[in-house]
């Protein structure tokens, strides 16, 4: 790259570290260094919300799966946000901000006893560790490998760079330093993709030039309704995005955390309405990048127009335009970018997997609950060794097939359902029980898993991968309030057969 591209990803790198280390001396208590003593800026947790959902994955999957297959993922997520805030806002929020919990997985003890709580602890620690892992790989083989012309066995040595920096910066300052960045990486998101459609409208000498005037051979024929066979059908994705977002904001770490770290209830709707509309102009733009960067390939390299070389090559072409065609400094920045929707959501995962550690694990030991200065520490400490640990897991990737967005249904959102079964049960079924909460756990991790890799596991299954959210969340939701009830029944049964 030119030299101008490294110093512009340098200041990107010093600016972050400088952020940590600006905030490192604000964390007094587990409950600054955790929540920001619940007193943070919904507009600022809003940003880092979509900043931390929008990974790399997402950044770089958007623009591939629409040069590859067309818009229809790309609309079913936008789609399902109005119905999505009125369920996670007025639903689940108000029941969540009631609470006076710093981990998620606190609300389940209460209800339905340790082994859930633990049990829902250790989903969201596998699910995000996976995530974490799966970032740093599509991070460092997919963008920076091929921008920086290297081998493709430097990928883990990228890896654990990108590891180290945000873990640094994580370690040292806490969730305000990671809310802060995650708000400038967000920024820098939207800045990236409007970049990319400018350069390529002033090369191409126009719009017009790029916008495409019919629907290309190689897409996906779309498909509206709700039609097993197609790849994406329209009211799959939509039904899916909104189970999705539910899903995640009413189990998952990640996103609670945010939601406590306000002062109420309505402001921590006003994060949620940041976050969705800052998510709305994020893909909006990413999905004009694709079609910029497909119409540019097409127009000055027509021998890539060939369907086959888009379907499989989509993922690359994004990356490509940027060491390719972007001017020196741009392309610093564009590659900033990317580098920040990585960051941001590792620096989430970090601080929220620590959080989990803590709280749902170490301090439930008699005589392991420090307070002050020796809490932060051991915070700290633990923020590294999640970081190692992602680190450690990102080369499992490789035995995960298919593009990123199939990536990010098969691994990284594998368990979100399963996880909220847990939360559905506890909060919503009155009779629900722990007999009834582990069925529905294992019975919707196993529906996830045999839709998710139903070609691998040779199953034969007429649906696609996006139907894995929808149904495993109904099975594990049928399956454990049934059997809930039956062991309630079965038990009356007992102690009324026991008496004389």
């Amino acid at each position: 790259m030119p030299w101008l591209d490294w110093l512009v990803l340098a200041a990107f790198a010093c600016t972050m570290l400088g952020v940590g280390l600006f905030y490192a001396r604000t964390n007094k208590s587990p409950d600054d260094y955790l929540l920001g003593g619940r007193a943070m800026s919904p507009i600022a947790l809003g940003l880092s919300l979509c900043a931390t959902l929008m990974s790399t994955l997402s950044y770089l999957a958007t623009p591939g799966e629409l040069i590859a297959n067309g818009p229809m993922m790309l609309l079913g997520g936008p789609a399902s946000y109005p119905l999505t805030f009125v369920i996670v806002g007025y639903g689940l929020i108000p029941l969540l901000m009631r609470q006076p919990v710093t981990s998620a997985y606190e609300l389940l003890e209460s209800r339905l006893g340790m082994s859930i709580r633990l049990a829902g602890a250790g989903t969201f620690l596998l699910l995000r560790l996976g995530w974490m892992a799966t970032i740093l790989y599509a991070t460092s083989k997919v963008v920076l490998v091929p921008l920086l012309r290297l081998d493709p066995h430097w990928t883990p040595w990228l890896s654990v760079l990108l590891g180290i920096v945000t873990g640094v910066y994580s370690s040292i300052g806490g969730i305000k330093a990671v809310v802060t960045t995650d708000a400038l990486q967000a920024l820098m998101m939207l800045a990236g993709a409007a970049l990319t459609v400018i350069v390529v409208t002033v090369r191409l000498g126009g719009v017009g030039e790029w916008w495409p005037s019919e629907w290309p051979s190689h897409w996906q024929t779309p498909s509206w309704g709700f039609d097993p066979g197609a790849r994406v059908p329209f009211g799959m994705i939509v039904l899916s995005a909104t189970l999705w977002y539910v899903c995640t904001s009413g189990s998952d770490q990640m996103s609670i955390q945010r939601f406590l770290s306000t002062r109420n209830a309505a402001a921590a709707r006003k994060t949620l309405l940041v976050a969705q509309l800052t998510d709305v102009l994020v893909a909006t733009l990413l999905g004009l990048t694709g079609l910029a960067v497909l119409g540019y390939y097409r127009a000055r390299f027509p021998e890539l127009a060939d369907g086959k070389l888009l379907r499989e090559g989509g993922d690359q072409m994004f990356p490509k335009f940027i060491m390719n065609e972007m001017p020196p400094g741009l392309s610093g920045l564009v590659l900033a970018a990317i580098l920040s929707a990585a960051m941001s959501s590792l620096s989430s995962g970090v601080n929220s997997t620590c959080a989990v550690l803590d709280r749902d694990f170490l301090s439930r030991r008699a005589g392991v609950q420090p307070s002050g200065a020796a809490a932060v520490s051991r915070l700290k400490w633990l923020t590294c060794l999640v970081t190692v640990v992602a680190v450690s897991l990102s080369m499992l990737n490789t035995l995960v097939q298919g593009n990123l967005v199939e990536r990010c249904f098969k691994l990284v959102n594998l368990l979100t359902a399963p996880m909220f079964v847990l939360f559905f049960l506890a909060l919503f079924v009155p009779w629900s029980n722990v007999f009834g909460a582990w069925l529905g756990l294992i019975a919707s991790a196993a529906t996830a898993v045999a839709i998710a890799y139903n070609n691998d596991l040779g199953l034969g299954l007429p649906i696609s991968f996006v139907w894995m959210v929808p149904c495993s969340l109904l099975v594990g939701v049928v399956v454990g309030t049934l059997g809930s009830a039956l062991t309630n029944s079965i038990a009356v049964a007992t102690r009324t057969n026991s008496q004389p």
